[in-house]
């Protein structure tokens, strides 16, 4: 019986032209977001290469040198693009791609698209997250707001009920039809998307594919979710027209109101400083230090050196000690940006709480929250991004300081050989795995599935007491 109402509802779906010109439109729109996605990412790529090896070859023709100059010298690190960042641009836009790695200062990110781009753009870029998020629910609920409601209007309620058909067995089946419909819409995008992520991945395909499935995964419990709303306001709605109306209101609510209230709630409980200010705090600290951080002195320095080689002048020194002060110098400044790049880290995790615990009044929170992270476009992948830069610049000016200290010594001017800059590794990053980035959305995941289930109750109480007539 199920099987027979799902291929009744299909049918009538299917011949709706209401549904036809709206799946045309809204396939359209992602297929077309999918595609210029892809083509921007894959740009993207070949740039990030092109810039990645221009700077190499900057950083290793600079010639004889100083160590600690070298270090001012400086060197780029770029962050690379993940093969589904072209389904979801997530924050990129805003936190910039490529960051300046030089002695004594932890710099922000440069290159942010969001800079260049016009009022209209910065409206929001149509993007195959967005059209998923926004007009696939739109479009469930252009499906269902009359599945039972209108039904009962007809009459026709009462006749199938009557026919020996389980309220439940209806809504099933209503639901399974739509779904089959909206296949007709999301099987081709899938099978696009996942050919764009086994072309477009500069790796292995199986990293890629499995967020893409667990993505697949993701959006299909978000539109699970609104057939089941839609079901159940359509069971208990007086009319077809009122349960459209409840419905719009639900997607309202859910598209536009939620996202905006979460942004500016989350900046009031937790506000963040101003770039001004922060750079402001940055260098007071830096030129006065702060309780706790002890300032190196370089007269300290050379006197535990002396004591510690058992000699009299910084000339009978087997090191150079200047190296030493200005490794020194290096680490107080590394507390001091841990000090406030912590803070700042921690306060954008706290506002992203915000954002996860208010997915209870709208499951939209929990899906871009998830769709982000999959596609290694979130604060949190930023954050692990801009650590593993900040680390390798540590690395390489601690080495140049050690190249300075023990190749010379106090009083000398030493330069090394061109050959000494080729020995420094480059900057690689490893991307977390999904297992990383689910554990850091627990709580989107558990909004989501309360979200999924409560659907399924709600639906259940609706047509176990909807009015027949």
């Amino acid at each position: 019986m199920i099987r027979h109402i799902v291929r009744k509802e299909f049918m009538d779906v299917v011949r709706d032209g209401r549904f036809r010109w709206c799946a045309a439109l809204v396939g359209a729109l992602l297929l077309v977001s999918l595609g210029t996605g892809w083509v921007q990412a894959r740009n993207a790529q070949k740039e990030l290469a092109a810039a990645q090896a221009t700077a190499r070859d900057h950083w290793e023709s600079q010639g004889e040198k100083n160590p600690h100059s070298a270090a001012h010298y400086g060197v780029y690190a770029f962050k690379p693009r993940l093969a589904l960042s072209f389904v979801d641009e997530g924050v990129d836009s805003y936190t910039g791609t490529s960051v300046f790695l030089e002695a004594h200062r932890q710099n922000d990110f440069l290159l942010r698209p969001a800079q260049d781009a016009t009022p209209a753009q910065r409206i929001g870029a149509l993007t195959a997250a967005q059209v998923l998020q926004h007009l696939v629910p739109l479009l469930i609920i252009l499906l269902t707001f009359g599945a039972l409601a209108g039904e009962r209007e007809r009459g026709t309620l009462r006749q199938l009920l009557a026919t020996g058909v389980g309220r439940l067995e209806l809504a099933m089946g209503k639901a399974l039809g739509a779904t089959a419909a909206l296949a007709l819409l999301l099987v081709p995008a899938a099978v696009v998307g996942a050919a764009a992520i086994v072309m477009g991945s500069p790796g292995p395909a199986t990293s890629p594919l499995v967020r893409g499935a667990v993505l697949a995964g993701i959006y299909l419990a978000y539109f699970a979710t609104f057939i089941g709303l839609s079901l159940a306001v359509s069971a208990r709605a007086p009319s077809a027209r009122a349960a459209l109306v409840v419905l719009l209101a639900i997607w309202v609510v859910n598209g536009l109101v939620a996202p905006r209230v979460a942004v500016d709630l989350s900046k009031w409980l937790y506000p963040t400083p101003s770039a001004i200010e922060f750079a402001h705090t940055l260098e007071q600290e830096m030129a006065n230090g702060v309780e706790g951080v002890d300032r190196p002195d370089r007269a300290a320095v050379t006197q535990n050196l002396l004591a510690q080689y058992g000699v009299e002048r910084t000339e009978d020194l087997p090191i150079n000690a200047i190296g030493v002060f200005l490794q020194e110098s290096e680490v107080f400044g590394d507390q001091i940006f841990d000090r406030n790049y912590g803070a700042l880290w921690d306060t954008f995790k706290r506002q992203g709480y915000v954002h996860e615990a208010l997915a209870v009044t709208a499951p939209l929170l929990a899906v871009r929250t998830l769709s982000m992270g999959l596609a290694g476009t979130d604060v949190e992948q930023h954050r692990h991004f801009a650590a593993a830069a900040e680390q390798y610049r540590r690395d390489l000016v601690e080495r140049l300081n050690g190249e300075l200290t023990e190749n010379s010594r106090t009083g000398e001017v030493y330069l090394a050989s061109a050959d000494l800059w080729s020995q420094m590794p480059p900057f690689r990053y490893d991307a977390p795995e999904v297992s990383w980035v689910l554990k850091n959305r627990a709580l989107s995941l558990l909004m989501l599935g309360l979200w999924l289930a409560g659907a399924f109750v709600v639906v259940t109480y609706a047509v176990r007491r909807a009015e027949v007539a």
